[in-house]
């Protein structure tokens, strides 16, 4: 199951463990479980710290649970945790032994503090590239606070329980049997939804910063660009992003930017959070900013309002809070989001095994996740609303030949229909014919394209129609000290490298700025 080449990286890595404690498996006689009990065995002949059982009575077959000696911790894998989940098996391993987990100490304190019965149940897929911070937050959880039960739930492996449930998206999780949350969540965002004072002392743990030179608001490429440029012309930098990475998270392959050959977005963000830390940048994550006030009205420091009351001042702002997936926007979306209704093939495909889907968007996003589907639904309805596909001719061509694929075209879409708990079918309208048509679906997967993230500033700063920040060469707004960058701009094309780019180009003007413009008279007298 892993070869020697990964076996040797695991046995490595398990000699950081230095408390011992049990692999307690629950199996039946399914091929599954006997690949479960396989894997735990190859793990156990790793590391003389790591025992395993197969007497273990859970109603879930296969799983296993750790459990350390002396410990009342819950942590349990319904599943198999190869995949994208290979590494979340890694570090619950190491953190069930004892090594210590690379997290603020203020939120492991905060984690250790959490009183309650807390029983999770989290649902992911193995090809799931948002699930795998979602399951490590709440195997954290769990290791370090007995009170918090968790067990990771393969959809795929378990799919009666995934239908008699109704998750049709991941990773989904439960808490004491309720919906507590879909999508990719950090343990601090977790944490600070149980913890009801967080926001609160967050804020005020803001609010009395002092300014900053440059306040970058958006952390995905543009954003982590503008920060190393400017952290490198010595100057005070600050980060504030509701995830350090931005969309790039949600991307799954990336084959085009320059010497990086090839590469996954997780793992993309990562990096360039990495980067922006090595250059001593005060990075905020899980920041939402909602209001921007201009210097002229704040003693000569533009000032960003956060949704938990603080108020950051900075002498010059960028920003650069990139774009989200369109809508459709018609009737049932929203109402059946992650109840048939999904954005991420890769995230949630295989909930969809041997079931009709549709994809709406004939760019290369739709074509791509058309292909990516049709090897594991049964069905794929492509929608497009023009004439033709946009997608580049290779990926045409791919999707044409695929059997299990038909492409609409000139089709406008016009209701998504369900019965009330999950989606049914989708209604489109021949735009030549005017005839209108409904298809039986479970599944619909809407690729249209992005929209910037820019809502918080109309009235403040010039929008263009599409709602993208206008910006000069040198990505100066129309608001003096306050510079764009990114996606969420009028600049065209919009792609990593060029983001990246866009970002140290406003992070030098902003540079340059400064050095042009008086301090405020507050940090003069200060000086003084």
């Amino acid at each position: 199951m892993l070869d020697d080449t990964l076996k040797a990286q695991l046995k490595a890595y398990l000699e950081r463990v230095t408390l011992p404690f049990e692999l307690v498996a629950t199996v039946d006689d399914s091929d599954s479980s006997r690949e479960m009990v396989e894997l735990l065995q190859t793990i156990a002949s790793l590391s003389d710290k790591i025992t395993v059982r197969t007497d273990g009575t859970d109603a879930r077959k296969p799983s296993f649970s750790l459990q350390r000696v002396g410990s009342d911790m819950s942590l349990r894998f319904a599943a198999i945790p190869l995949g994208h989940e290979f590494t979340s098996l890694v570090l619950a391993l190491l953190w069930t032994g004892g090594h210590p987990p690379k997290v603020d100490p203020d939120v492991i304190e905060q984690i250790r503090a959490l009183d309650g019965d807390y029983q999770f149940e989290v649902y992911m897929s193995l090809s799931c590239h948002n699930c795998p911070d979602v399951v490590q937050a709440l195997s954290l959880m769990a290791v370090l606070n007995p009170k918090v039960k968790t067990v990771v739930i393969d959809g795929a492996l378990f799919q009666q329980e995934v239908s008699e449930r109704e998750v049709m998206a991941v990773p989904m999780v439960y808490l004491n049997g309720q919906v507590f949350g879909s999508g990719r969540m950090m343990v601090e965002e977790i944490v600070a939804k149980l913890d009801t004072k967080s926001a609160e002392k967050e804020a005020a743990k803001l609010s009395v910063k002092d300014p900053f030179d440059v306040l970058i608001v958006g952390g995905g490429p543009a954003g982590a660009a503008a920060a190393v440029y400017a952290a490198r012309k010595g100057i005070r930098t600050g980060v504030a992003a509701e995830r350090f990475g931005g969309q790039v998270n949600d991307t799954l392959a990336i084959e085009n930017y320059i010497s990086v050959l090839e590469t996954e977005g997780p793992q993309f963000a990562a990096a360039l959070e990495q980067q922006v830390k090595h250059y001593g940048v005060d990075i905020m994550n899980l920041q939402q900013a909602v209001r921007l006030i201009p210097a002229e009205q704040e003693g000569g420091y533009v000032s960003v309002e956060l949704a938990n009351g603080a108020v950051l001042q900075a002498r010059s702002v960028i920003l650069s809070t990139g774009a989200r997936w369109r809508n459709v926007n018609v009737p049932g979306e929203q109402t059946y989001k992650n109840k048939g209704v999904a954005y991420c093939p890769h995230c949630d495909g295989p909930l969809f095994k041997g079931k009709r889907t549709a994809v709406i968007g004939g760019g290369n996003s739709g074509v791509e996740a058309a292909i990516d589907l049709a090897g594991i639904v049964q069905h794929v309805t492509l929608i497009e609303f023009a004439d033709q596909l946009k997608a580049d001719a290779v990926l045409v061509s791919k999707l044409k030949s695929l059997p299990n694929v038909t492409i609409i075209t000139n089709a406008q879409t016009t209701e998504i229909t369900g019965d009330g708990h999950k989606v049914n079918g989708i209604r489109y309208k021949d735009r030549i014919s005017g005839a209108e048509h409904h298809l039986e679906l479970e599944g619909i997967f809407v690729q249209i394209g992005l929209v910037p993230n820019t809502e918080w500033l109309k009235g403040t700063v010039e929008l263009n129609r599409f709602g993208e920040i206008v910006v000069d060469a040198k990505g100066q707004t129309n608001v003096p000290g306050v510079f764009a960058a990114g996606d969420c701009t009028t600049v065209p094309y919009k792609q990593i490298v060029i983001a990246a780019g866009e970002g140290a180009k406003a992070a030098l003007s902003a540079f340059d700025y400064l050095i042009r413009t008086p301090m405020p008279a507050t940090e003069e007298a200060a000086a003084l």
